[in-house]
């Protein structure tokens, strides 16, 4: 038997026109209690929405999309913390009745086209450049940028406070009498990101003593095998280093299975810090150090703002940062006197 609106409204003890309110997304005048109570009895009753009518009628497809760069033809979930994003971000906006469509994107110039053809209500950029962002040129459709410093007024910042996360990796090994350090991430061009997290280490060694000509760089994509291939040749291409940070902790786990692989102890030899904080970072033995981040709370403010802008209740159009927390667990320690 078909659930129509009337059968939870009359379950609810609400006006179907209440519950209607609550099935399309317009909840600015519904209170979270009379929410949470349609919602359930919806789920329980087993309402089915008819999108294509409500779509034709709110003039909205209650599609969202996520866009993420295709990156020489890797998955676009091969990043822990792309899934990450997705994931929470999805389950944040089917609550409030929308579908969220995955895109990879190979070209900026795509992104317009796309929200165009999919009649989409609103997109969340993953994981792109900054100029990439720069160039969106799209009016109208709301544009949340994950972990992006573009000036683009077309779209709304949401991200980590990146400098004082590379400060706290710096100055920690720092405190750890290490003098000669490594930066590992993806080429900071552009990037403002990973740039922003290079500053905040470089500023931060440099202030404890640390010589600016002992800050070595390696750019590499952010990948356990990245990583592993780095922490194979660490010792070769850079005999100095006696500590690393590493953008992601995907990289740094590699870096750390590459330096165990050539016959180099972690922190024995080489101490390593890593940023995320995500759940494998817990399970390397020793566990890695890292840069946390609050990706709950991130995720959450993504979906809180792009359906604040599609359903008509914007706010200020200013960047959203979330602070971060160093988690020590077992990669850091001074340097083996020589």
């Amino acid at each position: 038997m078909t659930v129509k609106l009337s059968d939870i409204a009359d379950a609810a003890g609400v006006s179907v026109m209440t519950v209607s309110n609550v099935m399309n997304g317009k909840r600015a005048r519904v209170s979270e209690t009379t929410i949470a109570r349609v919602q359930e009895i919806a789920d329980r009753l087993g309402y089915v929405p008819n999108i294509q009518a409500r779509s034709l009628k709110a003039s909205r497809s209650h599609i969202v999309a996520a866009f993420v760069p295709v990156r020489e033809e890797s998955s676009l979930l091969m990043s822990p913390h792309t899934v990450a994003v997705i994931g929470g971000v999805e389950q944040h906006l089917r609550h409030r009745g929308y579908h969220v469509l995955l895109r990879g994107i190979e070209h900026a110039d795509e992104i317009a086209q796309t929200i165009r053809g999919w009649s989409l209500d609103g997109a969340i950029l993953v994981e792109f450049t900054d100029a990439e962002i720069d160039r969106i040129g799209i009016d109208g459709v709301p544009l949340v940028a994950l972990d992006s410093y573009s000036a683009n007024p077309r779209t709304i910042g949401v991200r980590t406070d990146d400098h004082r996360g590379g400060w706290v990796a710096g100055a920690r090994l720092a405190e750890a009498a290490h003098r000669h350090v490594l930066f590992a991430g993806p080429p900071y061009e552009g990037m403002g990101v990973v740039g922003q997290r290079f500053e905040g280490f470089r500023s931060a060694c440099v202030a404890a003593g640390i010589d600016a000509g002992s800050i070595e760089v390696e750019q590499v994509l952010t990948s356990f095998e990245d990583g592993r291939e780095l922490g194979l040749r660490l010792r070769r291409d850079h005999p100095a280093v006696t500590a690393v940070f590493a953008t992601a902790d995907v990289l740094a786990i590699g870096i750390m299975a590459g330096l165990v692989e050539s016959g180099a102890s972690v922190p024995g030899d080489v101490s390593i810090i890593g940023f995320d904080d995500f759940e494998m970072s817990a399970y390397t033995s020793p566990g890695l150090t890292t840069v946390a981040q609050d990706m709950p709370s991130k995720v959450a403010e993504t979906a809180r703002i792009i359906l604040d802008e599609i359903e008509g209740r914007e706010g200020p159009r200013v960047p959203v940062s979330f602070g971060i927390e160093l988690v020590e667990r077992g990669t850091v320690a001074p340097p083996r006197a020589d």
